[in-house]
């Protein structure tokens, strides 16, 4: 092989990845007038992961995880960020993503992109013990940004207690146990508090 054969592949993938920074999402990070985007999301999410992996099930590979938690929004460059409370068109919606990261994967040459779609549809599935964590960190990290933003995404958009709870401890249970015990007294003072919007 040449050299630079697929060098244009991958430097092209990367600027579409860059894409994923103009991705709006509902929450603000802490001290922040603005609200985060997608790829900052993903980046702290894998930071997360990495910090709670005492809690994780003994023998994780915390390598996929990082992987698929670093490529699980990539589809929202095509279809946006949705408010995880809502409710209905789940169907489509997950459609249009698998159609948007079969596209942004396809960009770049084997093995990497047929990699990083394997590891997206990891996560989507929820399947393994690598996914079920990977998917407790997404669902809680919007809550602790809004526990420490007085429960700013919650009251914005008109989100119960029990739309959190519903939508939330299910994934983070099963996921990592400990950190939903952590949440779920939390989310409780929370409720008491006021901070949610309905």
């Amino acid at each position: 092989m040449a050299q630079g054969d697929g060098m244009q592949q991958v430097i092209g993938f990367i600027l579409e990845l860059d894409k994923l920074k103009g991705v709006t999402r509902k929450v603000k990070p802490l001290g922040l007038a603005r609200y985060e985007n997608s790829a900052e999301h993903s980046w702290q999410l894998a930071m997360l992961a990495l910090s709670l992996s005492q809690h994780a099930q003994p023998g994780i590979d915390l390598d996929r995880v990082v992987r698929m938690l670093l490529v699980h929004d990539v589809g929202e460059i095509d279809t946006g960020d949705t408010l995880a409370f809502v409710e209905g068109g789940w169907k489509e919606r997950k459609a249009a993503e698998l159609a948007a990261a079969e596209r942004i994967f396809g960009l770049l040459p084997p093995p990497h992109g047929p990699a990083f779609l394997a590891s997206w549809k990891e996560f989507e599935a929820g399947e393994t013990a690598e996914a079920r964590y990977a998917n407790a960190v997404d669902r809680a990290m919007p809550v602790l940004l809004n526990l420490a933003n007085e429960g700013q995404s919650w009251r914005e958009n008109g989100i119960s207690h029990a739309r959190v709870v519903a939508r939330i401890a299910p994934p983070i249970q099963a996921g990592c146990p400990a950190l939903w015990e952590y949440l779920e007294g939390r989310l409780e003072e929370a409720r008491q508090r006021g901070l949610f919007g309905a």
